[in-house]
């Protein structure tokens, strides 16, 4: 079997992302996906891993994969010849599994659970969708008005929704009241109102259900260190999960020194690319908690060995996911099938929402839990519609 057009979908609507379709001179198209820049992914796919993939055989996923990082720009980052990589990668692992008749969590080793845990991100329905992303605290706000607005929820009415996924099951949320401040200070500073401001949707979430509901906080890498040491101690009394990117992941030595002034655990780090920074992390006792996103740091095939570095560790592996629903999808089977797995990233604004318009399939969720999708591959596939977009712009290049 030989690998024998490698496509690229892109919409206005939906500008961050880009669906790669890998085709087989046997008929199976494996699908894939990655997220930002995505006009700077297409030519990387087109102009340089087309050439090193074409002709070759899509189940020698390992070569493949080495050859597209074995580039001096790509091997340590989450640029867009990384997310290419992923993309394809990714994409890769849905022939795999479709030719063998088998989900790609089963090709990736078998379930170790059959269902996982998950946590709602608490973005709303406009946030990231498009390719106009704004500072934080504008990322759709208040723009719909639809039942997921949990961006406006945190916000102003944590305690409401806290209480909202708490009855549909989900016990853990993830917020970031602090990114306000940190746009308006540089991450610089916070002044005494500012710190009050954000710690409120952690005093409404505590006083209205207690800690039936677990608080991971996401910083987005906005602060310098000594305001992070600030903010981690301010939050000790909420008791959070995690605290998540609190710095820019350029300092081992600096997050390890985060980590050793707070018992909140360290959440590290969506933005790394490949296991050699991870390792760099580990050494230094930096981060408790490793989080992967599969679309930016090589896809699957490096992802799967990030969550045996992390175990190595006796660090849980929780894979990122605020982007599309081909890399949700991908998430999921790689949460289930790693034994290390401590919680997988939703948003239920995105899976209740968009996603519904661009793929054929969302996995069961239901009480807090996400359920294996069993058909083979991926199991998922770009909906009809979205060939027939007016703004959807396709490339292909062929043996």
């Amino acid at each position: 079997m030989k690998i024998t057009a490698i496509e690229t979908l892109r919409t206005e609507e939906f500008g961050n992302v880009i669906w790669v379709r890998v085709h087989t001179d046997a008929g199976v198209i494996g699908l894939g996906e990655t997220f930002y820049g995505a006009g700077a992914v297409e030519a990387h796919l087109h102009e340089t891993l087309a050439g090193r993939v074409l002709g070759r055989n899509p189940l020698h996923i390992e070569a493949l994969h080495r050859d597209m990082t074995n580039l001096p720009m790509a091997q340590a980052s989450t640029g867009a010849e990384s997310r290419a990589t992923s993309a394809v990668d990714i994409a890769l692992w849905d022939i795999f599994g479709k030719v063998c008749g088998q989900p790609v969590h089963q090709m990736l080793g078998g379930l170790c659970r059959d269902k996982q845990r998950i946590y709602n991100t608490c973005a709303g329905t406009r946030y990231v969708r498009s390719s106009n992303i704004k500072p934080v605290s504008t990322w759709g706000l208040g723009v719909d008005d639809s039942p997921y607005e949990d961006l406006d929820g945190f916000m102003n009415r944590a305690d409401v929704l806290a209480e909202s996924l708490l009855e549909s099951g989900i016990s853990a949320m993830k917020i970031w009241p602090f990114d306000p401040a940190a746009i308006e200070n540089h991450g610089l500073f916070i002044s005494a109102e500012q710190m009050k401001t954000a710690i409120v949707p952690f005093e409404k979430i505590r006083k209205a259900v207690g800690d039936k509901m677990e608080i991971m906080v996401e910083f987005h890498s906005l602060w310098n260190l000594p305001v992070a040491k600030q903010i981690a101690r301010a939050l000790e009394p909420y008791k959070p999960t995690w605290y998540e990117d609190p710095i820019r992941m350029t300092s081992p030595q600096a997050l390890a020194e985060y980590a050793r002034s707070t018992d909140v655990w360290v959440c590290a780090s969506e933005t790394l690319g490949s296991r050699w920074p991870y390792k760099d992390l580990l050494e230094r006792d930096a981060t408790h908690v490793v989080m992967v996103d599969l679309c930016w740091t090589g896809g699957l095939t490096e992802g799967r060995k990030i969550a045996a570095l992390a175990e190595t560790w006796h660090r849980p592996f929780a894979p990122h996911d605020c982007t599309g629903p081909v890399g949700f999808v991908a998430s999921i089977h790689a949460s289930l099938s790693q034994p290390n797995t401590l919680i997988q990233e939703s948003v239920r604004a995105f899976y209740r929402g968009w996603y519904l318009e661009l793929v054929t399939e969302m996995p069961k969720i239901e009480g807090g839990y996400v359920y294996p999708l069993e058909a083979p591959g991926l199991g998922v596939e770009l909906l009809p519609a979205v060939f027939e977009r007016a703004d959807l712009t396709v490339r292909r290049s062929e043996l």
